[in-house]
């Protein structure tokens, strides 16, 4: 009974499926799912008071129906039907709304919603669209550069997994590339893949660069369509290396040339404003027609003034592209005369001379014992005073680390000199000429200092409690002074000392003398060692005595030695005198003989 009810069923569903027509009011009605979502389609019916079941099917290419689902309205009960591309993913509800899990492209058909009475068909068509959004586009198969005036391929733009198909546009610095003949070229092709009927997009750019497309950015778009509509996604910027070709050259000089002196090492860099740059290069030196080859720098070692003038580089391959710079080497020479150590006499005349030879206007100094100058030395007839180390030093303040310096030791002694000044006064004084002591036509007792000479002061503090011992000490080569204390003879070492200039400086020390004291001052040099003492104690009356007597011993000593010049004096008076009486007493001699040849004669005759 059951297969005969149901062989009629489908004879009468065959019927009703033959003389189905579509609910008059309802046009083409399009269902847009994403690919991957759930696709849903409501029946769009209303639901008969008499209905039997309803029934999905979608329409093959060839029009033949296949259906997928059943849903009776008596038992309620839902049937999807065995098609394996729909198994597992179909879901019918109650008012007959059809859903379909995970959308693929295959489900791209017309489906559509049947309800069946005793006597009629209600059929609901529903297109169905499925979208797929395409991968981010990419720049691949990009060129390691692009040369100038060259059409050259640039890259390919890929997107892939797009469905439908999608449309590719290239972009530099944000502006769209048009196809331009002989400039750019796109060539764009598509691929579907039979499995899962997804589609790949590529662009291929031929691109003819040029110097303006140095850090240009390069990008590629993809449009498509989705559920909601057109959009558009952008690849990330791509930038690349423009080569060309050089145009000027250009010659570096290090260290800068303005501070190049001998004895330096040069270093000649040249440089191309080509991309990528000139690995090598011709340079000229001066005086040399051929260039030589090498690499982007050339160095010259330990240069001398000779190798000032013009240096040249150019291109190996374009010699007619060459630049070039001045070079000067600059120098100093300083010669000095007399220099190093010389000994000269009081009086003597002794020429200087610094003379500068340099390749720009040097500044010249002249230093004494560590002192400025005001200006160069000179030295008509040398004085004790003029003694000491004198340097002259030049330099170019332009130049750093170029300065040149001489010395001179002078040395100047009074012993020869004190020793013929002598000399002419005993030859002058024995010959009767009468030289005056005061007189510095021969001598001058200031130019004949050698020897230390001492002189002592002291200075009592304003409290009395202390005193201020100076030692002035005088003498060429510098004396080394010495403080002793009476009694023990300790050295006193906590002494202060002026400078030594133009053969004097003194020594001090303060004192608090709590009893009668002897302060030795002890001056010592290659001539001579001199010693001076001065007492010092609490009383200053007791000083004063003793300065007093010092006086006394002075005027002694000085009234010694005048009698010593005055007994010099007779001696040679007695000595002359000597020699006139014995002329005397030989003429006397001689008329008493001629008296008593007489008295003889008269004496004969009678």
């Amino acid at each position: 009974m059951e297969s005969k009810r149901a062989s009629s069923c489908r004879l009468l569903f065959g019927l009703l499926i033959s003389a189905a027509v579509l609910r008059p009011g309802l046009g083409w009605y399009t269902v847009n799912s994403a690919y991957g979502d759930t696709i849903i389609m409501p029946c769009r019916l209303d639901v008969p008071q008499n209905l039997m079941f309803g029934k999905w099917k979608y329409e093959k290419p060839d029009g033949s129906p296949v259906f997928i689902a059943f849903r009776s309205s008596t038992k309620k009960s839902v049937q999807y039907d065995d098609v394996p591309e729909y198994k597992d993913r179909l879901s019918l509800s109650e008012n007959y709304t059809l859903s379909i899990s995970n959308a693929r492209i295959s489900d791209e058909k017309r489906f559509v919603c049947m309800l069946v009475t005793e006597d009629n068909v209600f059929e609901a068509p529903t297109i169905v669209k499925v979208f797929k959004q395409p991968s981010k586009p990419e720049i691949v198969s990009k060129a390691l550069f692009l040369e100038t005036e060259q059409l050259k391929k640039l890259g390919d733009c890929i997107s892939e997994d797009s469905y439908p198909d999608g449309n590719i546009t290239w972009y530099r610095n944000g502006k769209v590339l048009h196809p331009l003949e002989g400039a750019v070229v796109i060539i764009f092709k598509k691929e579907m893949d039979p499995v899962t009927q997804l589609y790949t997009m590529t662009s291929t750019l031929e691109y003819k660069t040029s110097k303006a497309d140095i850090q240009m950015p390069f990008t590629c778009s993809v449009t498509y369509y989705g559920p909601t509509g057109q959009k558009t996604v952008y690849s990330d910027q791509a930038v690349f290396d423009i080569y060309y070709p050089t145009e000027q050259v250009t010659i570096q000089v290090l260290p800068p040339k303005n501070a190049i002196k001998e004895g330096d090492n040069i270093t000649l860099r040249c440089l191309g404003n080509g991309n990528p740059p000139p690995e090598e290069f011709l340079f000229y030196l001066p005086g040399q027609p051929e260039g030589i080859r090498s690499s982007n720098t050339y160095t010259l070692t330990d240069v001398r003034r000779n190798a000032t003038g013009d240096y040249k580089c150019s291109l190996i391959d374009k010699k007619s592209m060459i630049a070039s710079t001045t070079i000067t080497v600059h120098y100093l020479d300083l010669s000095l005369n007399p220099s190093g150590e010389v000994t000269r006499q009081i009086g003597d005349a002794l020429p200087v001379s610094c003379t500068i030879s340099a390749s720009r206007n040097a500044t010249v100094v002249w230093m004494k014992d560590n002192i400025r100058l005001r200006s160069s030395p000179t030295f008509s007839s040398l004085h004790y005073q003029d003694a000491g180390n004198y340097v002259c030093e030049t330099a170019l303040q332009e130049v750093e680390g170029l300065k040149k310096r001489e010395s001179l030791t002078l040395i100047v002694e009074g012993n020869k000199i004190l020793g013929h000044q002598f000399t002419l006064f005993f030859e002058n004084f024995l010959t009767g000429f009468f030289y005056d002591l005061s007189s510095t036509s021969y001598f001058n007792c200031n130019d004949i200092l050698g020897k230390p000479q001492i002189k002592m002061t002291k200075k009592t503090d304003p409290s009395g409690l202390s005193k201020t011992i100076i030692c002035h000490v005088e003498g060429f080569p510098k004396p080394a002074i010495q403080w002793t204390i009476t009694g023990s003879g300790s050295v006193i070492n906590q002494t202060e000392e002026s400078p030594y200039i133009n053969g004097r400086y003194y020594s001090k020390i303060i004192i608090s003398p709590e009893e009668n004291v002897t302060l030795t001052c002890t001056a010592e040099n290659q001539l001579e060692r001199t010693v001076n003492s001065l007492n010092v104690s609490a009383n200053e009356n007791r000083e004063k005595v003793n300065d007093q007597a010092k006086l006394i011993v002075g005027i002694v000593v000085g009234l010694l030695l005048a009698a010593l010049v005055a007994g010099v004096v007779y001696w040679l008076y007695m000595k002359k005198s000597k020699t006139a009486s014995k002329h005397v007493n030989k003429d006397l001699g001689n008329m008493e003989e001629n008296k008593k040849l007489e008295e003889n004669n008269h004496k004969t005759e009678a």
